[in-house]
């Protein structure tokens, strides 16, 4: 394991400078707002924030303040935090982004989770952090060959924690997250204590006598995930068929990945008029930033080429898998992009430990609603205790 510190060269942020200067901006119809993409005033205004006002130096001194390493795993490389907690008994946790997130999503928590005497919190309800960029996201950099799937995503964390020393642990995940912290327990529960999620994908089953036994709000749920699929999954059918094709916009133009990513934090937090009504414009920009200044926008959509089988897209949706061999906990934040129901889950978790229920928050909760996310991934561990 090497030692690793985030040190961009000052020539890759005047390129990321002179590039917003020259941005070639098109043409936009009146009056649509949000309902086509990202507003050009809107983008506009941002861009120049980013070009004027945001100051990567800042977020990268925050990054640095952790310590980063960078391990070849499987042929690849995964840079991680690893943040050891004060408290000698505290349960090691890895922690899994997703897209189009990154290890900057968890910066505020990791204080409280690692170290809660310090802020208000148990000390007994303390964790080890483990928060691994995906292979092809970010600072782990591009991947060198195709094949990199959630199932092989999940084995080399398996691997990480090994190396780490570390026998016995939870895993968290959001978004994609999700899926490799699940695939890590069900490989290997013998080792994972327990597993967290902030998003879950419950599509119905066709069966008429299950979708009987759902009342409204479980109808009204399977019915909002049906409108994601018909009319904000562009983005997932273009990484999971062409990421390639994508890549070349995205890693030329920063105004292009500004947009693609903009978007999802738009469209998936409670905000109203723009992303920063849940997520600050600065956080914003440090993930975005991380994406433009590693020039990994292509490489991580080949998650969704290499997934594509397990996407609500499929046209055979996957069977069945078997009931989930770990304890589970959810968390349904009101403003998701598709909230889960638990009758539909239960079949194949039926170790569901917690559930919760929040009013507000959305698919970035760690960002968007950092105290209820620590609060309820440290009632989860209590709940593991029981």
């Amino acid at each position: 394991m090497r030692p690793f510190r985030i040190a961009v060269p000052q020539a890759t942020l005047d390129d990321l400078h002179r590039r917003l200067d020259n941005t070639r901006w098109p043409a936009e119809l009146p009056g649509v707002g949000w309902d086509r993409g990202v507003p050009l005033e809107y983008l506009k205004e941002l861009a120049d924030y980013w070009r004027t006002g945001y100051n990567w130096r800042d977020a990268e001194a925050r990054l640095n303040q952790h310590p980063q390493f960078v391990t070849e795993i499987d042929g690849t490389d995964v840079h991680f935090l690893h943040v050891r907690s004060p408290e000698p008994d505290a349960l090691p946790l890895v922690i899994t982004h997703g897209w189009p997130s990154s290890v900057a999503e968890y910066l505020d928590v990791i204080g409280p989770l690692s170290d809660p005497r310090r802020h208000g919190g148990d000390p007994a309800r303390a964790f080890h952090l483990v928060i691994p960029s995906l292979p092809g996201f970010g600072f782990s950099g591009p991947t060198r060959e195709p094949g990199w799937s959630i199932d092989r995503i999940a084995a080399a964390w398996g691997e990480l924690m090994r190396r780490l020393g570390y026998d016995r642990y939870a895993a968290h995940g959001g978004d994609l997250g999700v899926w490799v912290s699940l695939a890590l327990a069900a490989m290997q529960p013998e080792y994972v204590a327990g597993a967290h999620v902030t998003f879950l994908l419950t599509p119905p089953s066709g069966d008429p006598t299950a979708m009987a036994t759902l009342d409204d709000r479980d109808l009204g749920r399977v019915n909002q995930m049906a409108r994601f699929v018909q009319n904000r999954s562009g983005y997932m059918h273009i990484q999971g068929t062409r990421p390639q094709t994508l890549s070349y916009g995205l890693t030329d133009s920063p105004v292009g990945q500004l947009a693609w990513i903009t978007e999802k934090f738009f469209e998936w937090t409670g905000a109203v008029k723009s992303p920063e009504d849940s997520v600050a414009r600065d956080q914003l920009l440090t993930n975005i930033s991380i994406y433009w200044l590693t020039g990994t926008a292509g490489s991580s959509a080949q998650l969704y080429y290499e997934m594509a089988d397990m996407l609500p897209l499929a046209p055979t949706p996957p069977p069945a898998a078997p009931p989930h061999p770990v304890p589970l906990g959810v968390a349904a934040y009101a403003h998701d992009a598709c909230l889960p129901v638990r009758r539909i889950a239960e079949p194949n978790f039926p170790n569901i430990v917690q559930w919760s229920e929040f009013d507000r928050g959305g698919h970035f909760p760690a960002l968007e609603e950092p105290d209820l996310f620590v609060q309820d991934l440290r009632s989860f561990a209590a709940a593991l205790d029981r």
